[in-house]
């Protein structure tokens, strides 16, 4: 027996859910958690208020499909950013695709250098907390591999 955790099957790996550092609120985690396993995804939510450390060590112990930070606050540009870059410094991360979406600023959504920003940082999308951001983040949610609903 390897001493050394085996990855996931495709299709088992969960999704980890987590709000930012500095974001208290919990109805977009528990939302995000319901829409996530409508689709056919295990949840992992680790709640809000989630330091760094915490998210990387849950992270390489459940290898998962998809990371999904989400703010309601409006601090999710800064605390997002703080995330990604701590996240992306372990190598057996650097492949696992993570998110960010919902009100990221406090004064509006983000602009374009903002969201480059974080895209450049590491995240793979980012999505604002409109109609639009939403519909897009569940196009992007059929793109990943599904666990059979039993």
């Amino acid at each position: 027996m390897s001493p050394f955790p085996t990855a996931p099957a495709p299709g088992d790996q969960p999704v980890l859910v987590a709000g930012g550092i500095s974001d208290s609120h919990t109805w977009n985690l528990v939302y995000l958690q319901l829409l996530l396993q409508e689709h056919g995804h295990r949840v992992v939510n680790l709640g809000p208020c989630v330091p760094e450390d915490l998210l990387i060590a849950e992270a390489l112990a459940h290898r998962p499909a998809l990371i999904v930070i989400s703010s309601v606050n409006g601090h999710g540009y800064h605390d997002g950013m703080r995330t990604v870059t701590r996240l992306r410094e372990h190598p057996e991360l650097a492949g696992v695709p993570a998110v960010i979406g919902g009100k990221l600023g406090i004064a509006g959504p983000c602009g374009g250098d903002e969201v480059a920003a974080l895209r450049a940082a590491g995240y793979d999308a980012v999505f604002d907390d409109s109609a639009e951001g939403v519909a897009a983040f569940r196009r992007m949610l059929d793109t990943l591999p599904q666990r059979a609903l039993v």
